[in-house]
């Protein structure tokens, strides 16, 4: 995760967003605007905003001490993410003409996730993952929210018929 404070020596706010960030252990690069005119231009150009704080956190911009949103993308940032599209199996492949009813249908896949790290594909129905049994988006998300960052991941699924395992690491 990479975050970047865009700050002045004089800003109270900017203390209150490093004080912050430090308290949630969020490593961050300081960007002292006032003596870098480069670094402001970069601010602007980047987010539009001449005032400080602003904070951004892998790409999202967060102007002020905006505590509930920086905490809403720190929490999203935190939990591991699959990248799937997915709908219950029984519900689509009814539409398809197969006998499968549980499991989730990966519909679409985002590039570079780690569900297309581990070669998932679109088609696909998972199963299990990390042993936990999988009969709907809801496991699903269920078992997704239990996985940590750093941790590996086990996922069964089902490919053209045949039950095949991904490993990786999250």
């Amino acid at each position: 995760m990479k975050v970047a404070v865009y700050t002045t020596p004089t800003c109270p706010y900017c203390g209150m967003v490093k004080e912050f960030l430090s308290q949630k252990g969020v490593a961050f690069e300081e960007i002292d605007v006032s003596r870098d005119y480069a670094a402001a231009q970069e601010l602007v150009s980047k987010t539009g905003q001449r005032g400080v704080p602003v904070v951004l956190l892998d790409g999202q911009v967060v102007v002020g001490f905006d505590r509930p949103r920086l905490e809403q993308i720190l929490a999203s940032l935190e939990r591991p993410r699959l990248g799937v599209s997915v709908t219950n199996a029984g519900k689509m492949i009814a539409t398809l003409g197969s006998g499968i009813t549980a499991g989730a249908y990966i519909g679409k896949i985002s590039p570079e996730s780690i569900a297309s790290r581990m070669g998932l594909a679109p088609g696909d129905i998972i199963l299990e993952i990390n042993s936990q049994h999988i009969t709907s988006v809801d496991d699903l998300e269920r078992a997704v929210s239990r996985l940590v960052r750093g941790g590996s991941l086990s996922v069964v699924y089902l490919r053209n018929g045949r039950e095949q395992t991904a490993t990786g690491r999250i």
